[in-house]
């Protein structure tokens, strides 16, 4: 029993505060959007568009998207709320260990871990399919060992490790230097994904939207098996927003600007999903878009050859922008699990003439590009759903702890229609999990279980708390 209720210890935001102060608050508002822009807007809108309306929606993907906007917006409030109370690093973790206890923010930093390295990995996975596509285009070819790992036939997924790599160099730069090429290549993105909104309405054919919602996938409740399952697996596409509540410890004034950044990420985000899912399956008929670059694919399909060049990329540079913020989140993310010691102490160093983590930023590359080289994109889609969800879940939930605690209160953003509309998200995050398959739940307990361990056998042991 002691145990427990060591493990259930909380961490004070004045601690965290106090550690943080080693890094620089230098991110603005616009910052912060063109980092989560950035994420969002990344393979979420070249891929799963197509995958998600050939397997389990049709033409209905652009309704499945929407409601992944307005459940992504209602989540987000909640990490705008908890962001603008707590500006630290860590996210969900350090929000868990101070509502919950470390155990569970600790659970929570173990998902995120989930979330943000296979995203990196995935992202890059599909960068890679985008440039071979490229390159197929211009008559060029990488060797086939070359451009898929040991389970899809190939040796090693070299475009994905490079993207990577070239993304850890411009980190290395330094926070400002970083966050004007990730903001230029934003606004960049966003502009040829407008173009293909606009341009491609031109070629929509309305038989394609006949049998909106096909009957093969009118399944479960409702007939909204299809709908929500589809709901499930694009909130991967909605990964960024929480990833922006990482770098609080690096925002000026954050009682405001964490809000803005956030809510502000997923309205325009939402707004360019749903737009670019109707045009895609307009384009094309929905059976046909089960590829990997389905924007291409279905310019191909019209004989705009030359406009499919430009998607092609936009997508290069969307999928980009998305590595380059989710490393920068991710390393952050690894060097609160060593600044508060459940990591090796090393990762939580802030050094270098641009107070960096180097030592996290480090760690965070090599696995993500060991993982990106050799895992397929649909095996990493699938677990970096269930960590987001994990994290909505307790964070939705956590602002009625919030709430109740009067060492939190705060003047910044609050979440409206409280309690209702906290433990609405957190029921719709619940009833998402269960929609995953039945195997992505299994892997994911394992994994779980893994940092359960380790957290009992290492992290309890050098937690920063046992200090105190």
């Amino acid at each position: 029993m002691q145990i427990l209720k060591r493990a259930f210890a909380r961490e004070s935001v004045t601690g965290y505060l106090e550690k943080d102060q080693q890094m620089d608050r230098v991110l603005t508002t616009k910052d912060l959007i063109g980092l989560g822009v950035g994420t969002v807007i990344g393979s979420g809108i070249f891929i799963l568009p197509g995958h998600e309306a050939a397997t389990n929606a049709g033409p209905a993907v652009s309704v499945a998207f929407l409601i992944a906007a307005i459940f992504s917006g209602i989540c987000g409030m909640a990490f705008a709320e908890f962001s603008s109370a707590m500006p630290v690093a860590g996210s969900a973790y350090s929000y868990g260990s101070v509502i919950y206890g470390e155990v569970i923010g600790w659970v929570l930093g173990w998902s995120l871990i989930l979330e943000y390295f296979l995203a990196v990995s995935a992202i890059a996975t599909g960068f890679s399919a985008y440039f071979n596509n490229l390159l197929g285009q211009m008559g060029w070819s990488l060797p086939t060992a070359l451009q898929a790992g040991p389970g899809q036939g190939g040796v090693i997924n070299l475009m994905a490790v490079i993207i990577i790599l070239i993304s850890a160099v411009i980190l290395f730069a330094g926070v400002s230097q970083s966050k004007k090429i990730e903001n230029a290549g934003v606004v960049l993105k966003v502009a040829i994904i407008a173009l293909f909104i606009i341009g491609g309405a031109f070629f929509i054919k309305g038989h394609n939207y006949v049998d909106f919602y096909p009957k093969q996938f009118q399944t479960g409740f409702l007939g909204l098996g299809g709908i929500t399952a589809a709901t499930a697996s694009i909130i991967f596409s909605f990964l960024g927003f929480d990833t922006i509540a990482a770098h609080a410890a690096e925002v000026k004034n954050p009682t405001k600007t964490m809000s803005r950044g956030i809510l502000g990420t997923v309205a325009i985000s939402a707004v360019l999903y749903t737009l670019f899912a109707i045009v895609l399956t307009g384009i094309v008929n929905y059976k046909k878009l089960g590829v990997d670059d389905p924007a291409a694919f279905a310019l191909q399909a019209v004989k705009q050859t030359q406009f499919s060049v430009v998607i092609t990329i936009g997508a290069l540079i969307g999928m980009f922008t998305a590595v380059l913020a989710l490393i920068f989140a991710s390393s952050r993310l690894a060097y609160s699990f060593g600044r508060d010691g459940l990591l090796p102490k090393g990762l939580g160093k802030v050094n270098g003439k641009h107070r960096l983590p180097q030592n996290a930023i480090i760690l965070a590359v090599a696995v993500e590009a060991f993982i990106a080289g050799l895992v397929p994109l649909s095996t990493l889609a699938s677990l970096i759903n269930i960590g987001t969800l994990t994290a909505f879940f307790f964070i939705s939930l956590g602002v009625i702890f919030l709430r109740r605690r009067k060492d939190l209160a705060h003047k910044g953003f609050k979440m409206p229609l409280y309690p209702m509309l906290p433990a609405l998200a957190a029921i719709l995050s619940l009833v998402l999990i269960l929609r995953l398959p039945l195997e992505t739940l299994k892997l994911y307990g394992i994994w779980v279980v893994i940092g359960l361990v380790w957290y009992f056998s290492y992290g309890i042991r050098h937690s920063s708390l046992n200090q105190k």
